[in-house]
């Protein structure tokens, strides 16, 4: 693939770890790699951002590309609307993604929140912009209880869209997982309608980035570039 759309159930479960760990497989792997952040909400000017998170982890060799970037943490339509600023549509995402595969291997593009997130007052979604670029989504989706429900609806919103799913990460798979968690590992596909793809341990963001480079192939299916199987 040349594109890869990454989603997540939520948020703040792993989706830009899981981007960098992709990044970092990818470039392990010879290819070359952009990450596009469609919107970047809460983050002041100047601030670091999820791009440059991913680049820290996985290398400066990646490039990184920011459409817009809104002071509030919310969702990015509202983001733009209380700030009076003009918000990303999908199709500036698929624009800009589709430019960016013209000099890459591999683009990472990653969203903010879950799926059908508004970008703008329309209605446009991340969704929006994979079907755009015919590009197949990621799921990064919680490891324990109440995860299940959060994929199935995913699942189902990628398929009403005739969207391909590329799989499903857990974000941030902890070092001693209870029940749920372990059974969600055999029920994951079922809910998805797609493989399970990776498991990121938790707090692999806060690993030096030599030894997140070096694991994080460890971490992903060999569809996404990595070794991982369960």
């Amino acid at each position: 693939m040349t594109i890869l759309v990454v989603s997540g159930t939520g948020t703040e479960i792993g989706k830009t770890v899981t981007t960098a760990a992709l990044a970092a497989a990818a470039l392990a792997g010879g290819r070359s790699v952009a990450v596009l952040k469609p919107a970047q909400t809460g983050v002041a000017p100047g601030e670091p951002g999820d791009v440059f998170e991913v680049r820290r982890l996985a290398g400066e060799a990646v490039t990184g590309a920011e459409l817009a970037r809104f002071p509030e943490p919310l969702a990015p339509a509202t983001a733009a609307r209380r700030a009076g600023m003009t918000p990303v549509r999908p199709e500036d995402v698929a624009e800009a993604a589709a430019k960016l595969a013209t000099e890459h291997d591999l683009v990472l593009v990653e969203g903010a929140g879950g799926l059908l997130v508004r970008f703008d007052e329309e209605g446009g979604t991340l969704a929006e912009a994979a079907r755009m670029l015919g590009a197949p989504v990621l799921v990064v989706a919680a490891a324990g209880l109440g995860t299940l429900n959060a994929t199935a609806l995913t699942g189902e919103a990628l398929r009403a869209r005739e969207l391909a799913c590329a799989g499903v990460v857990v974000g941030s798979w902890p070092a001693e997982p209870d029940l749920a968690a372990r059974c969600n590992l055999v029920d994951l596909p079922d809910a998805a309608g797609a493989p399970l793809a990776g498991l990121v341990p938790e707090g692999a963001g806060r690993l030096a980035p030599t030894d997140f480079r070096t694991r994080a192939a460890g971490w992903l299916a060999p569809a996404l570039g990595g070794v991982w199987s369960i």
